[in-house]
């Protein structure tokens, strides 16, 4: 009876995932409600990225005033608040490229990159709030009455250049950008740290090679980038390029 009872507990052991054998550890936070001071006149809508910088300062990308077919420069706006949650100011307001906000990011030199799905447009920053890239292009104000992008089947070969409805943003350690030009091309695209277009990879579908919808991307310190796709809930790795 003992052996069985020793036999059983093996089995059991077997059975049992590695996840539940050992706890995982409590990462520690602390909860601060209602951070973020707001001055009266100014509000958040979607808040569709956060971000912070080497000083704790935090971005918050925010889909305001979202109205009308193009929508328009209010429904983007980039906010700085200090640590504290003190607001500092609005980043870029009435930008052109503002259209429909999807993601904020700081790069290692403090420089704020700020994705607009509705523009097909990212955005670079400069740590003072100056605009010193532009990606991409948002359609013409006599383009088609304005109305936002068709999405035909198959969709319409990529651009080099330009993007359609771009979703993040990232880097490696030699300051290229990888962004991910997300729900129509499926694809992501790399350019160097002066703006030059280099590459671009994948393209939609669920096959090696292909994309279905990249929402989020990042890059680790060798250089391997790691795209989220949003329609098919994967996680995939690129080795570096």
């Amino acid at each position: 009876m003992k052996r069985c009872t020793c036999v059983f507990a093996f089995l059991l052991c077997l059975a049992t995932p590695l996840f539940a054998q050992q706890a995982a550890p409590e990462i520690p936070f602390d909860s601060t409600p209602n951070l973020l001071k707001l001055p009266p006149d100014l509000y958040l809508g979607e808040a569709s990225g956060v971000a912070v910088n080497s000083k704790g300062h935090i971005f918050v990308f925010s889909r305001g005033n979202s109205i009308g077919p193009a929508y328009a420069a209010s429904a983007a706006q980039l906010l700085e608040f200090d640590k504290d949650g003190k607001y500092l100011r609005e980043i870029g307001h009435n930008l052109y490229a503002w259209s429909f906000a999807h993601t904020v990011r700081v790069d290692k030199q403090d420089n704020i990159w700020a994705a607009d799905k509705g523009s097909d447009m990212v955005i670079k920053f400069s740590p003072d709030g100056r605009v010193a890239m532009v990606f991409g292009r948002k359609q013409e104000a006599s383009d088609e009455g304005t109305e936002p992008l068709k999405h035909p089947h198959p969709p319409l070969p990529p651009v080099d250049g330009m993007f359609r409805q771009v979703t993040d943003v990232t880097w490696d350690a030699d300051d290229n950008a990888f962004i991910s030009d997300g729900y129509i091309n499926s694809r992501v695209a790399k350019v160097d740290k002066h703006g030059r277009w280099l590459k671009s990879f994948g393209e939609p579908g669920d096959g090696p090679g292909q994309l279905n919808t990249p929402h989020g991307i990042t890059a680790d310190a060798q250089g391997n980038v790691y795209v989220g796709e949003v329609s098919s809930s994967t996680l995939k790795k690129y080795a570096k390029k």
